[in-house]
């Protein structure tokens, strides 16, 4: 869907350049998109290393285990249809720790992870299930003490002042994650008391 989105975007480009004859600037604009990307990816990689290798260290110090720890029972508490020991936990935990940190890279493994082990315990294989869906929210909206790829970006293109949006960004993925949490609770209570579908019956033209 996304492709296609994306698509209809740029022959809709495309086809109003060409009805006012400025199917060049189309082309240069092209250019010049690829050209910054690349740019910006260079730029990105120095810090990015930087800092995986500073969520190593903190990892191999045990830093990251005492985060895990502190999160275990807010994590009992989200995922209360899986198990303790389960292996899922693991990875969720390692999720939300990378997250915390603002390492999207490093939390996208772990949150592959996790959502498939979480499948393993999953009854219905074709729906997602509730601490699927849970994990999905909080990875999407998670609280973020570092933003270190926005950083990146902005020392990328010279900001003045890089680290100025950390309080900001702090304080938006606080509400944005309470309001994941608040939302997800809430259809989870929907699907609690939601009545059981009655299975149809296999022939309706026989008569009881």
């Amino acid at each position: 869907m996304i492709n296609l989105i994306w698509l209809l975007m740029i022959l809709i480009g495309f086809a109003f350049a060409a009805i006012n004859g400025n199917i060049e600037v189309v082309t240069q604009a092209a250019f010049d998109g690829a050209a910054t990307g690349v740019t910006v990816c260079f730029g990105l990689i120095s810090v990015l290393v930087f800092w995986m290798g500073m969520m190593k260290m903190a990892e191999d110090a045990g830093l990251l285990a005492r985060i895990a720890k502190l999160l275990g029972p807010v994590v009992g508490f989200l995922f209360p249809d899986v198990p303790k020991n389960h292996p899922a936990m693991g990875y969720i935990l390692s999720n939300m720790s990378a997250n915390l940190l603002g390492l999207g890279n490093a939390a996208t493994p772990m949150g592959i992870k996790a959502m498939q082990q979480l499948q393993e315990l999953n009854p219905d294989k074709q729906t997602a299930s509730p601490a699927m869906c849970t994990l999905l929210a909080l990875n999407t909206a998670s609280i973020t003490i570092i933003p270190t790829t926005l950083i990146a970006i902005r020392l990328n293109y010279h900001s003045a002042n890089a680290t100025e949006i950390v309080g900001t960004t702090l304080m938006a993925t606080i509400v944005a994650t309470l309001a994941a949490i608040m939302a997800d609770r809430w259809y989870r209570n929907r699907a609690l008391h939601k009545p059981p579908r009655i299975p149809k019956s296999g022939n309706p033209g026989m008569k009881g």
